[in-house]
C-alpha cells in the first residue's frame, strides 16, 4: 500500500504535478525509510507545538513533499477525534502550493483511518487476491458507507498476475458490496507482481525511478493519470 502510494506520487510529480504526501500511519511509519530520506522532525513535533507543518516537511524525488510520521510511539495512535480534526485542517493552512496531497493511511479500520478517509475528496483501496485483504478492504468499504456516508471508492488490484486476474479479483470484490451496501466501486488499476518492487525497495528507490519501464512501472504511471482525471 504505502509502495503504490509513494510511486504513485512519484508518477504524478513526473506528469507535472506538485504532490505532497502524507504518512498518516502514525505509529508504524516508513514512508522516509523507503525513500532513504533523512528526517529530523515528524508530525509528533507538530503534533506537541514544537514546530509547524511546513518545518517537517521534506523533499523526494521529483519534488514530491513528504510529511512524516513517527514509527514506534504509542501515543500518535491514540489520538483523540478533535486531536484528528485538528490535525487534518493543519494540512489546509500549509503555505506550500500542492495540486494533490495523497494520504497514506494505516491498515485496518481504526478512527485515524477513518477520520482520514472521511476528509478525503477520493478513497483508493488497495487489495490483493487474499481472503484477509478482500475481508480487511469490505470492512472499510462498509463502515465508512454505512456509518459515514461514502458511496463512491477506486479500487487497486494489487500484484496480479495480468489484468483477467485484476478484473475477476475486483468482481470478487464488487459481488459482495453489491449484495450488501450501496456502494459505486471503481477498478482504477491493476498492478502486477513484480520482482522489481522488491529490488526497489531494497535499494530505497521508488520503482518509478529505479525500474521505469517494468510492468508495475507502467501500471502505476498508468494508475498516476487515471487517478488526477
Amino acid at each position: 500500500k504505502t509502495n503504490i502510494t509513494l510511486n504513485t506520487a512519484i508518477a504524478m510529480a513526473k506528469q507535472g504535478k506538485r504532490v505532497m504526501v502524507l504518512d498518516a500511519d502514525l505509529g508504524l511509519a516508513n514512508v522516509d525509510v523507503m525513500l532513504g530520506l533523512r528526517v529530523e522532525k515528524n508530525l509528533s513535533h507538530v503534533l506537541s507545538g514544537e514546530c509547524l507543518l511546513e518545518e517537517v516537511l521534506v523533499e523526494g524525488p521529483y519534488g514530491v513533499k513528504i510529511a512524516p510520521a513517527t514509527s514506534g510511539t504509542q501515543s500518535m495512535t491514540e489520538l483523540t477525534p478533535t486531536e484528528h480534526a485538528g490535525f487534518i485542517h493543519a494540512f489546509s493552512e500549509l503555505r506550500s502550493q500542492i495540486d494533490v496531497l495523497i494520504v497514506d493511511t494505516a491498515a485496518g479500520i481504526s478512527d485515524m483511518v477513518l477520520s482520514f478517509s472521511r476528509a478525503a475528496q477520493d478513497i483508493m483501496v488497495v487489495v490483493c487476491d487474499e481472503p484477509t485483504s478482500l475481508t480487511d478492504a469490505y470492512a472499510l468499504i462498509k463502515i465508512l458507507n454505512r456509518d459515514h456516508g461514502v458511496f463512491r471508492f477506486k479500487i487497486v488490484a494489487n500484484m496480479v498476475r495480468n489484468l483477467r486476474e485484476g478484473q475477476e479479483l475486483f468482481a470478487k470484490l464488487s459481488k459482495v458490496t453489491n449484495r450488501f451496501l450501496d456502494v459505486a466501486l471503481e477498478l482504477v488499476a491493476t498492478i502486477p507482481f513484480d520482482e522489481n518492487i522488491r529490488k526497489a525497495v531494497r535499494r530505497q528507490k521508488s520503482i518509478i525511478e529505479a525500474y521505469p519501464s517494468s510492468p508495475a512501472a507502467v501500471a502505476i504511471n498508468n494508475l498516476a493519470k487515471q487517478a488526477l482525471r
